[in-house]
């Protein structure tokens, strides 16, 4: 689903295997037409699925910052991790 005109939405995600493999993480921006804006990977190391999606939010959100992005709407599939930001 598109943002509203005006807002842009981040789409992020984690890769994990399971304990012992190394985690990594993705995501990216696009504008209210669909449009790619800009993404981003990043291998983790070792860490657990909560802790790899973390680290994919916090870095679109950071990437997002860092592009002067005043409306943005988060979409991420980790339903712990999002209660947790809306709850506080």
């Amino acid at each position: 689903m598109q943002p509203p005109i005006g807002w842009v939405k981040l789409n992020c995600d984690e890769a994990w295997k399971g304990y012992g493999t190394l985690a990594r993480c993705a995501g990216l921006l696009r504008d209210s037409d669909g449009r790619w804006i800009k993404g981003y990977f990043k291998r983790i190391g070792m860490c657990d699925v909560f802790h790899a999606e973390i680290w994919g939010m916090y870095l679109g959100l950071d990437m997002a910052w860092r592009e002067n992005t005043t409306h943005i709407i988060v979409e991420s599939d980790s339903k712990i991790l999002v209660d947790m930001i809306v709850e506080n």
